[in-house]
């Protein structure tokens, strides 16, 4: 058991930190110690941010982003090409694609993988949101931005199976996405040469 070098408080902002990801209990500890040593300029406008953000930030009830307005900014924007529609796994693999500023469109984010293994299924997910989107009509294309993981392919081949008899055309990223790899962690020149050279998924 690890001996307590600081007061509950701040022992409690550390096990916190710890459990955002990418930062292990060491880096918490790091991150801590500079938040406080920096409380006026940075911990105190971070707490006030925070407790702004869970109070309005919310998720979008059409497509699954996370924004201060429901439907989101992006659900509500006329610019975008709404016969277009980019189905991804998490918020953060929509934000990446936004990053990249390739296309103009509008996204269904699933909210995860299927996964068997894990318990995780079609009813675990955000398909049924997906195929009623396609359902109302206006869609002609969906383009399947999923992780080229097991699971992501797994999760685009069920996808593609639903959207069978949708009449609606469903491709997939293509050059610039190596399997095994996630959209998050890609630069945003691979990302748009993804988008750019899809192909029909089969």
């Amino acid at each position: 058991m690890s001996k307590s070098i600081a007061g509950p408080e701040i022992e409690r902002l550390i096990q916190l930190l710890a459990k955002v990801p990418g930062l292990g209990p060491r880096s918490a500890r790091r991150a801590a110690l500079h938040l406080i040593k920096k409380k006026e300029q940075l911990f105190e406008p971070l707490t006030a941010a925070m407790a702004e953000a869970v109070e309005k930030v919310r998720v979008c009830s059409v497509c699954g982003n996370v924004d201060t307005i429901d439907p989101c900014t992006i659900c509500i924007d006329p610019r975008r090409d709404a016969a277009t529609l980019i189905v991804v796994e998490d918020v953060a693999d929509l934000w990446a694609l936004e990053r990249a500023a390739a296309m103009n469109v509008r996204y269904h984010v699933l909210g995860g993988t299927l996964s068997p293994l894990d318990g995780i299924g079609p009813d675990d997910l955000n398909i049924s949101g997906l195929v009623s989107r396609v359902a109302e009509g206006g869609i002609s294309e969906i383009i399947l931005a999923v992780n080229a993981t097991v699971e992501g392919q797994t999760t685009a081949h069920y996808i593609t199976d639903q959207m069978a008899d949708m009449g609606v055309k469903v491709t997939r990223l293509a050059h610039g996405v190596p399997v095994g790899g996630e959209l998050d962690y890609l630069d945003e020149g691979t990302l748009a040469a993804a988008l750019k050279s899809r192909t029909a998924f089969d």
